[in-house]
């Protein structure tokens, strides 16, 4: 297992798989590249299936023992299936999705090899969900969460980012997993440096006192110093990265952008490296130099001076590394 020189071992790999989306989420940050929303065809700069694959099966060299699929919305690759099929059997596998086309597929995929999802939801409401994601979609992702669930893809995670639009139904959401045993929740702070408008910014800490308050029992991960409240038959987790050094200490993820980048950070878009026309030697090359690279982006690529986050000189003229 490859270490970067801050000792931390990547252990897993997200993979773009596209960046097209059928909804138009106001807080989209697509992976960290920013707001791509637009097109819907099919684009000539996707990863084919056979340079997914191809990745995952180098990757797989190195102890890379789980993949993350996420987009845009993976499930609008017709492909989806076959990647999941033929990626490496050592590896976990699980995905990111709106959960619009889990109906009717969910089980097919889950045969294939997929073992895990989490499903966008960030509000109970179908009226507010509509505002948040500009999509008259709500039923149908219920109805994707409860393939999901009964595809024995359990227990599903939702995914709720947690700013100025959803903060009023934080409290439905943690209620609605409390009472259903299939469904943990994770809620996502909002981050302000991909997406803009600090202004939807809320203290998150406000959200860890209240579950604390109300929670059956707490326990801590140690990896990202992060709470798990346990409430009735859910789980609630914060993910709250923003100015947290803990978290990008304990980062072991490497991602893939869906047009074949490597990108050894969320925050960043400096450290970008083309794994070229995707040879095997070319991806060990570039997985290597990727992951010898990494920086943690609190605590090292950005440093406190009199309270306030300032990028370290040493990286004030670091090279963009791709074209």
């Amino acid at each position: 297992m490859l270490k970067d020189e801050f000792g931390r071992e990547v252990s897993g790999v997200r993979v773009s798989l596209t960046d097209r989306c059928n909804f138009d989420c106001v807080y989209c940050h697509n992976e960290g590249l920013g707001d791509t929303r637009g097109p819907m065809d099919p684009q000539d700069d996707e990863m084919s299936t056979d340079d997914v694959v191809r990745f995952l099966e180098v990757v797989s060299e190195f102890d890379i023992g789980k993949v993350k699929f996420t987009g845009g919305e993976p499930m609008l690759r017709d492909d989806l299936k076959e990647i999941i099929r033929r990626t490496p059997s050592s590896m976990e596998v699980s995905m990111t999705t709106n959960g619009t086309f889990l109906p009717g597929r969910a089980d097919t995929l889950r045969k294939a090899g997929l073992e895990r999802v989490n499903v966008s939801q960030d509000a109970l409401d179908p009226d507010e969900f509509a505002e948040i994601t500009k999509s008259g979609a709500y039923d149908r992702v219920l109805e994707g969460v409860e393939a999901a669930v009964d595809a024995g893809l359990a227990p599903v995670k939702l995914n709720m980012v947690v700013f100025e639009h959803t903060a009023g139904y934080v409290e439905d959401m943690v209620n609605h997993v409390s009472e259903n045993s299939g469904l943990q929740l994770q809620l996502i702070e909002y981050m302000p440096e991909l997406t803009g408008h600090p202004e939807w910014n809320i203290d998150i800490q406000r959200v860890h006192d209240w579950l604390a308050d109300i929670a059956d029992r707490v326990e801590t991960r140690d990896m990202h110093d992060r709470n798990r409240y346990f409430i009735g038959d859910g789980m609630v987790e914060i993910v709250d990265p923003v100015e947290n050094p803990t978290f990008c200490a304990n980062c072991h993820r490497v991602r893939v952008t869906h047009e074949g980048y490597l990108k050894g950070c969320l925050n960043r878009n400096d450290d970008l490296r083309s794994m070229g026309e995707m040879t095997r030697e070319e991806i060990r090359q570039t997985f290597r130099e990727t992951v010898t690279n990494r920086v943690p982006y609190y605590g090292e690529y950005l440093v406190k001076e009199n309270d306030d986050w300032v990028l370290n000189d040493k990286y004030l003229d670091a090279p963009t590394t791709h074209s």
